[in-house]
Formats: structure tokens, C-alpha cells, sequence
């Protein structure tokens, strides 16, 4: 899809002539903004004023220092590698100090922008704050004609969504709002939209009638480290379920859209993610890696859950009756993110073992993360007089990474006023609408080993259709020559 033809968004859409970034010396901000800003300005997109916001009193050359020591980490695994861009950054930036509380913070904001008309607010800022800062855009003077981009999590439950949602909208009109969910900007996200609707062949198969059940599987091999704090407000199923596999499920998942514009895709993933029948706590089991309690700011009587899985259905045409399975943990055997669609077997058993009873059947998998790719996996004969086979994967590996990092691309489209990327207010409350019931009325938490796939628990949830398909966690294993064995 074209930029031109994305509902609202044109060539001619108002640039942002400033960039403020609230929380600018938080953990969020040296990870991934400071890099993206980097490589902004090195390649030309960034060329007006960053204002930093953040309550911790710094001189000029203590947040300059951050700035830099971010680069230097060994996360970015770039470095300074262009002094004359890192001398441009450092010539655009500025930096306020104060409470967000405080009208006075706000006061010495508007005279750092100095005139700016269009600036873009973005909120890397703990979600109770949210409103707040909003609120105080809109009171000052420094909300009119600019464009604010909330961090996820939007709200923490379906009431907490709406109020966020109205507090942004007296201040903002619906177009100004900009709401992350970085996974949008994933190269290998954007990849599952276009594989399915410009590829004729999967459309005829995509369907309850040739797919029998899918899972989605986020596994990360780390624990909460120092974000404890943060983790007891929210949660597996906040943190990563309701927004970012949801999402993976609404690609996945919804129709055709309706004309060739990414306000038509918000449309369609928006139908499926409401067509989702809200969980009951049958549909959930959560677990809590033995250990959590000891981190520093859990309780030690935490019921949060590290891990969690459930099953999900689709009461839609296409979808009814096809089982959803979605688990997602920290302390698992590995990071990886990974789709399996499990394919029925052929109708009829034509060879021994190739029908319901002889072995796995046909499938797709999608990569995400850490590299992408995209298989199918297919039956093919072995040599022999024998007609028996052995399931081969077709393996599409990704050819090189991409070149913009995902805030890179988010940001970069924010400052232009393009939200294909960005989640839609009908997304984000239809996806709370399905996790509502189980929020506060679930089963409690079952301890499982660190390294291990989740509790046992788990398995009975999807037993019936075939258990859990492990990721493998070496990306290398996955046959990046192109055919691979899958049996």
C-alpha cells in the first residue's frame, strides 16, 4: 500500500516541527529511543528540535552523557559510528526538568519549544501518568495542533481503556492520537499481512475447513530483572497477551480488506478481535516461575503471573470452531516468537501414513523473532519401492535484516502523521473486552521450573488438539538453506 493511499494520510499531512519525549531519562528512552533518534538523524529524517522531559534535575552535560553512554551500550550494537550525526543529535536536543504535576513544568516546556506550532508529544512514561501529562498538554496551550503517542499498556482493563480514551480525546482529536504497540512496526509482523493477501494460494486454505487449530508461542529466557515493580501492575496477560499476540491473531486471522487502505486493515483486524468470544477462566492457566517472589519489588505472596496460556475462539465465518491456543512466559528454554496454523489431514488415507493416524500433517509456521521466515511443511516420498514419505520443510528465510529499527519506524511515522502502524481505539477496546473476565476472576497462579516451557497445567489445555509445538530456539536449526526436516 502506497502512502497515498492510506486514508488520512498524504504526502501533503503536516510535519511535526518538534519532537518532545516525556520519561527521556528512563529505562525506555536509553534502550530504544536514544538509538532511533540516532539513526534518524543519520539518515536524514530527523532535522528538527527534541525537547526531553523527565523529573530528575541533570546539567547539560549529565543528560548529553546519557545520551551518549546509551549509544555506547553494548545493546546498540552500532556504537557511535558516525560522530558528526551523534554532534547533530546532540545539537537538536534539550532537556527540561520538573513535575508532571506541575503547571511550571509545562510553563518552561512551551518557552524550549520555542514557537514550535506542530509539535509531537510521546509518553515513555509509566502508564499512570498517562492523563495526567495529557491533561496538562491541553490546560497549558501546548496540545493545539500537536499529536501525542501513548506507550502501551493502554489502560490495565476495559474501564481504565475508556477513561484513558476520553482524557485523550478533549485534548487531542482521534486522528492526533497515536497509540504504540511496537510489535506493528516488526518487519516480521508487517511480513504476516503481506504473505497472506499477496499470495493467491493461501486464501482458498484459510479457512475452519482446511485448518484445524494454531498456536502462537512468546517465549523470553530472561525474568523480570529489575522491572518487578512494574510487573506486579500488570502481568503476562497485560504485558504482552491483550496487545501484542492479539494483534499477531488479528493479521492472522481477519478478512480481505475492503479497498487498499490501511484504515480498511484497522477495520478488518478490529471485526476479528471483536469477533473473539471473551475468555472464561477454564480458558487460562497461569503460571508464576519458582523464584519470581524474590525479585526485588514483588510481594512475597505475588499471584501475578510470569507465564500464561489460553484458548481463544473466533465466533466468525471463516473461523468458527477452530481452537486459538496462545502461551507467552518468562524463563522459558528461549526468545522466540513463532506462529504454527496445524492443517487438517487429508480426507482419505491413500497411504499409510499419511491420514489422521500416521503422523503429523501439513502446516505453516511463521518466525518472528529472532529472525523471521515463513515455512510450509509438506509430505514428500522417500527413495524406495515403498510409497511412505517423511514431512519436509519449505523454508523461506529472511534474506537480510531490516535496516530501521521498529521505533525508528513508529517515531518516523508519528512525526508525519501516518498511523498505519499504530492500533486503532476499536482494537484496543475489543481486545480488553475479551481478557475482561479473566482479569480478576482466574484460577491462582502454578509455580513451574525457570527453563522450563511453563507448568504442566498448560499441556491439558491443548492436549485434545495435539499438544504444544516447541519452538526450536536456535534460529540457526531452522533450515536458513531453504528445505529442512519437520517430522
Amino acid at each position: 500500500m502506497s502512502v497515498a493511499a492510506r486514508t488520512g494520510v498524504t504526502a501533503e499531512q503536516p510535519h511535526a516541527d518538534a519532537l518532545v519525549v516525556f520519561g527521556f531519562t528512563g529505562d525506555l528512552a536509553a534502550k530504544k529511543i536514544f538509538p532511533a533518534l540516532y539513526a534518524m538523524v543519520k539518515k536524514g529524517h530527523l532535522t528538527v528540535p527534541v525537547i526531553g522531559v523527565a523529573s530528575s534535575k541533570l546539567g547539560i552535560q549529565e543528560w548529553k552523557d546519557r545520551v551518549r553512554d546509551s549509544l555506547l551500550h553494548e545493546e546498540h550494537e552500532g556504537g557511535i559510528d558516525d560522530p558528526a550525526a551523534f554532534d547533530r543529535l546532540i545539537a537538536l536536543l534539550d532537556y527540561v526538568s520538573g513535575d508532571y504535576n506541575d503547571a511550571a513544568t509545562f510553563s518552561a516546556l512551551k518557552a524550549a519549544l520555542k514557537g514550535a506550532k506542530r509539535p509531537a508529544f510521546y509518553l515513555a512514561i509509566p502508564p499512570s501518568l498517562f492523563a495526567t501529562v495529557i491533561e496538562s498538554l491541553g490546560s497549558s496551550g501546548l496540545a493545539q495542533d500537536g499529536r501525542v503517542i501513548v506507550e502501551k499498556p493502554f489502560g490495565r482493563d476495559l474501564a481504565s481503556a475508556c477513561a484513558l480514551n476520553a482524557a485523550a480525546q478533549a485534548v487531542f482529536p482521534e486522528s492526533s492520537i497515536f497509540r504504540i504497540d511496537h510489535y506493528l512496526g516488526k518487519e516480521a509482523i508487517m511480513n504476516i499481512l503481506y504473505f497472506r493477501f499477496a499470495n493467491s494460494f493461501l486464501e482458498p486454505v484459510w479457512n475452519r475447513h482446511h485448518i484445524a487449530s494454531v498456536q502462537v508461542t512468546l517465549a523470553e529466557n530472561f525474568g523480570v530483572g529489575a522491572r518487578g515493580t512494574f510487573y506486579e501492575s500488570a502481568g503476562c496477560l497485560r504485558d504482552v497477551v491483550e496487545n501484542h499476540l492479539f494483534q499477531v491473531i488479528a493479521l492472522l486471522a481477519m478478512e480481505p480488506p475492503a479497498y487498499q487502505s490501511f484504515d480498511a486493515v484497522h477495520t478488518a483486524k478490529a471485526s476479528v478481535l471483536r469477533a473473539m468470544l471473551p475468555l472464561k477462566p477454564a480458558d487460562l492457566v497461569r503460571g508464576q516461575y519458582i523464584g519470581y517472589r524474590d525479585e526485588k519489588g514483588v510481594a512475597p505472596d505475588s499471584d501475578v503471573e510470569t507465564f500464561c496460556a489460553l484458548r481463544l475462539f473466533i465466533d466468525s465465518w471463516r473461523w468458527a470452531g477452530v481452537p486459538w491456543y496462545v502461551r507467552a512466559g518468562k524463563l522459558l528454554p528461549g526468545s522466540v516468537v513463532e506462529v504454527q496454523v496445524q492443517m487438517h489431514p487429508p480426507p482419505q488415507q491413500l497411504f499409510d501414513d499419511s491420514g489422521p493416524s500416521g503422523g503429523r500433517a501439513n502446516y505453516f509456521r511463521f518466525r518472528l523473532q529472532p529472525a523471521a521466515g515463513i515455512a510450509l511443511a509438506a509430505r514428500v516420498k522417500r527413495p524406495g519401492k515403498e510409497f511412505i514419505g517423511v514431512q519436509r520443510e519449505l523454508y523461506l528465510g529472511e534474506e537480510e535484516p531490516s535496516s530501521m529499527s521498529t521505533y525508528e519506524r513508529l517515531l518516523g511515522d508519528a512525526m508525519v502523521g501516518d498511523d498505519a502502524l499504530f492500533t486503532d481505539v476499536d482494537s484496543v477496546m475489543a481486545a480488553w473486552s475479551v481478557v475482561e473476565p479473566v482479569l480478576n476472576t482466574h484460577h491462582p497462579v502454578v509455580p513451574y521450573e525457570p527453563g522450563s516451557w511453563g507448568p504442566a497445567e498448560s499441556d491439558a489445555l491443548i492436549a485434545k488438539d495435539g499438544g504444544w509445538r516447541d519452538p526450536q530456539t536456535d534460529s540457526a536449526t531452522h533450515h536458513p538453506h531453504g528445505v529442512g526436516g519437520a517430522e
